[in-house]
C-alpha cells in the first residue's frame, strides 16, 4: 500500500475568505456566529442564529463556468484553488487522469433549491426551470463545477452523506491513493446557508434556541448550557498525493494520513450510538496499527446538542478514558455540515504543527454526561504526534480519520 500525505489546504468559512484568517481568527476566540436579519419572518423558525461565510471574488471565475455554479460551488472552486496553490501543485503537473476530485455536500445549492420549487409554485409550470439552476441543484454540483473548472479528470466522486461528506471524501481520496488508483486528489466538502436548513435541524429540536440575543454564546459543545447546534456554511479542501510523489517534488507535508474508517449504527435516523462511534474509532486505530495510547489528540465533532454531545463523550471515555485532550471548534465555526469535517481537520493540522491545543469556545462548565473526558477548556501547549478526528451524521452515519504529524 502507498503512503498518502496532504499537501495543500484552502478554505472559506465564517472566520475569513482563507485558511490564514481562519487560524487567525480561532486564536483571537473569535466566533462566528450571527443573528440573521429577516429570519424573523419565518412562521415556526425559533433559530435565528447561524455562522454565515462572505460570497467574494466570485467575479474572477469566468461567467461561463460561474453559471452552473451555487454559492457553495464558489466556495469549494475558490477552496479547491487555494488547496493547489499552497501544495504548489498544478492539474497538468499530474499525468492525465491520475488527479481524482472528491467533494461532498448535504444536497446541492440548497439556495437553488429554494428558487427552483418557489419558481414551479402555485401553477407548477414547467417552462419556468431553468437548466443552469438545475446544475446547481444536483447532489454533486461542488465535485462536478471544481473538477470542470479545473479540468480535473481523473475519478470525480460525490459524497454525500451530511456531516460525515467531507471526511469520507477525504477517505475516499485516501483509499484510491494507497490501491495505486490515483497520484493525487482534490478532496472536501462545501456547504451553504439557506432558513429552510436551519429550519429541517429546527424541525428535529436540534438548533439552538435560547441564543438569539447572544448569538457569540452559541453553540456550546460539551456545556450543561448547551442547546443545540448553529448552521454555518463554507467549504475546504485538501490536496491528498502519494507520499513518494510529494517527497520527489520537494512537497510541503502537512501530515500524513495513516487511518481511515466509516461505519453505520443502523438504530436510528437522528440519534448517534456511543457503542458505533466508539467502534469507528477502533477501527481508525486499527486500519493506522495503532492503540488508544498512541492519540494526542481528539478533535470532537461535538455540534452543541444534548444526545449527540452525551454519545460522544461516552465513547472517548470507553476507548481513551482521560488520556487525550479533546476539544470541539463548533463554537467558532458553527456546524458547516458537509464542510464541517474537512475545515476542522485543517485547523486540527495547524494544531499538530504548532503544538498547542485550542479550547472548546463556550464551554465554561462541563455538563454531567460529558465528564471522564480531558476537555480543552482554555488553550495549552501541547505535541501531537498523532491526532484523531472524529465525524458523525444523521443516519447512523460515523468516520474517523488518524494523521500523523509530518517529519521535520
Amino acid at each position: 500500500m502507498k503512503r498518502v500525505v496532504i499537501t495543500g489546504v484552502g478554505g472559506v468559512s465564517p472566520l475569513g475568505q482563507d485558511i490564514p484568517s481562519l487560524l487567525a481568527a480561532i486564536e483571537a476566540g473569535r466566533c462566528g456566529t450571527r443573528r440573521m436579519d429577516g429570519w424573523d419572518q419565518y412562521p415556526g423558525l425559533r433559530s435565528h442564529v447561524a455562522a454565515p461565510a462572505e460570497l467574494k471574488d466570485e467575479k474572477k471565475i469566468p461567467r461561463q463556468s460561474r453559471r452552473t455554479m451555487g454559492r457553495m460551488s464558489i466556495f469549494a472552486v475558490q477552496a479547491a484553488e487555494q488547496a493547489l496553490a499552497d501544495a504548489g501543485l498544478a492539474v497538468a503537473d499530474v499525468p492525465a487522469g491520475r488527479m481524482g476530485c472528491i467533494i461532498g455536500s448535504t444536497t446541492g445549492s440548497a439556495i437553488s433549491l429554494y428558487e427552483t420549487y418557489k419558481s414551479l409554485i402555485p401553477v407548477w409550470d414547467i417552462t419556468n426551470l431553468s437548466a443552469t439552476r438545475f446544475f446547481q441543484c444536483v447532489s454533486h454540483s461542488a465535485a462536478m463545477n471544481v473538477s470542470q473548472h479545473l479540468g480535473i479528470t481523473g475519478r470525480i466522486m460525490a459524497t454525500c452523506a451530511a456531516c460525515v461528506s467531507s471526511l469520507q471524501a477525504i477517505g475516499a481520496g485516501y483509499d484510491l491513493i494507497r490501491l495505486g488508483e490515483q497520484d493525487a486528489v482534490v478532496c472536501g466538502g462545501a456547504e451553504e446557508l439557506h432558513p429552510t436548513t436551519t429550519g429541517s435541524f429546527d424541525a428535529l429540536f436540534a438548533t439552538s434556541v435560547r441564543y438569539n440575543d447572544e448569538p457569540s454564546k452559541t453553540p456550546r459543545p460539551f456545556d450543561r448550557d448547551r442547546d443545540g447546534l448553529v448552521c454555518g456554511e463554507g467549504a475546504g479542501i485538501v490536496v491528498l498525493e502519494d507520499y513518494d510523489r510529494a517527497v520527489a517534488r520537494g512537497a510541503k507535508i502537512h501530515a500524513e494520513i495513516i487511518g481511515y474508517h466509516t461505519n453505520g449504527s443502523a438504530e436510528h435516523v437522528s440519534q448517534s450510538s456511543h457503542e458505533t462511534i466508539a467502534a469507528c474509532m477502533r477501527g481508525a486505530l486499527e486500519s493506522a496499527g495503532l492503540g488508544p495510547d498512541a492519540i494526542r489528540y481528539i478533535n470532537a465533532h461535538a455540534t452543541g446538542t444534548v444526545q449527540g454531545d452525551t454519545e460522544e463523550a461516552a465513547a472517548i471515555r470507553e476507548l481513551f478514558g482521560d488520556r487525550v485532550p479533546v476539544s470541539s471548534l463548533k463554537g467558532y465555526l458553527g456546524h458547516l455540515l458537509g464542510a464541517s469535517g474537512v475545515l476542522e481537520l485543517i485547523v486540527s493540522l495547524a494544531m499538530m504543527r504548532a503544538g498547542v491545543l485550542y479550547p472548546t469556545r463556550n464551554l465554561d462548565a462541563v455538563a454531567a454526561d460529558c465528564e471522564g473526558v480531558d476537555h480543552v477548556m482554555s488553550a495549552r501547549r501541547g505535541e501531537i504526534p498523532v491526532l484523531l478526528k472524529n465525524g458523525f451524521a444523521f443516519g447512523g452515519i460515523n468516520a474517523v480519520l488518524v494523521c500523523r504529524k509530518a517529519p521535520a
